[in-house]
Order: C-alpha cells, then structure tokens, then sequence
C-alpha cells in the first residue's frame, strides 16, 4: 500500500509541474520555405503541372533529368519536382508545383543521365520560359538558357 500511495504522490507531483509549464504550440507548414506565401501576400496558392517539349540536342542520347529548384511564386510537391525525359523526349512525370501566380520562368538543376543511373551532383542551371493555359505549364526546352554549371555558378 506504501508503494502505490508513493507512485500515486509522484504522479501528482510530475503532473502539477507540468501544469506550471507553458505548453508548446508547434505550427506545421507545408511550405517549402520558412514564410507563409498566402499570409504574407493574401492571395491563394494552386497547383499547377508541368508538361515539357523536348529538345533532342539537350536530352542526348542517354535522357536529361530534371530537378525543379523552388523560387517564388512557386514550390515544388514532392515526387513532382523530378522529371526525367528519355532520348525520345518522353518524360516519365509530371512537374507539380504550387504557385500564386502561374510562372513565367522556372529555374531547374539538370544532369544528361540514364533513367536507372547513379543521382551524382547535377551539371548545373537550366533557365525556362514557361508558358501556361490555366493552371497547366509548358516548358519547351528548345527556349531554356543553359546557366553557369555549378563550380562557376556564383
């Protein structure tokens, strides 16, 4: 009977103590940066996705993969941010991203790679125009600026 008064009085005790604390709100964001896109500017985040046009002379003849690289208005969604296109310009997914405007040009890190190769570093930018009807996006890559590959990429 010691025993189980002695547990319940340490129950009491750890549970008063926490009462004097403070609770923790801990606020989730779905947001791939720290600001909150639809507070900050009041208007209204919607999904958007990307089909591409391809341009053999950048797909080669291995494939180009594509990693979208966020920047406002626009974040990628998950899987939606990898895009591989195979030497006859197929592209295994749709690039899904959420914007507050459709984009008018979107930045990607791309690699001349194989579908099933090894993810090393990526070569370097990929500037698009991008063009849309609604919330559906074109990127013709034929229209994409090389940028700087990365180790001259300042």
């Amino acid at each position: 009977m010691k025993k189980f008064g002695l547990l319940l009085f340490s129950l009491f005790v750890s549970a008063a103590w926490a009462a004097d604390e403070a609770p923790v709100i801990r606020r989730v964001s779905i947001f791939s940066t720290s600001t909150d896109w639809e507070g900050v500017t009041g208007l209204q985040l919607s999904e958007y996705k990307g089909k591409f046009i391809s341009d053999p002379k950048l797909v080669g003849n291995k494939g180009l993969v594509l990693y979208y690289l966020d920047g406002f208005p626009c974040y990628g969604l998950g899987e939606g941010v990898r895009v591989w296109i195979d030497p006859k310009g197929r592209a295994d997914n749709d690039l899904r991203i959420v914007c507050l405007r459709p984009p008018q040009e979107i930045n990607f890190a791309w690699r001349n790679m194989t579908n099933d190769g090894v993810q090393r570093a990526t070569t370097g930018l990929l500037r698009c125009p991008v063009s849309d009807d609604g919330r559906d996006l074109t990127i013709d890559l034929k229209k994409c600026a090389k940028g700087p590959d990365w180790p001259e990429y300042k």
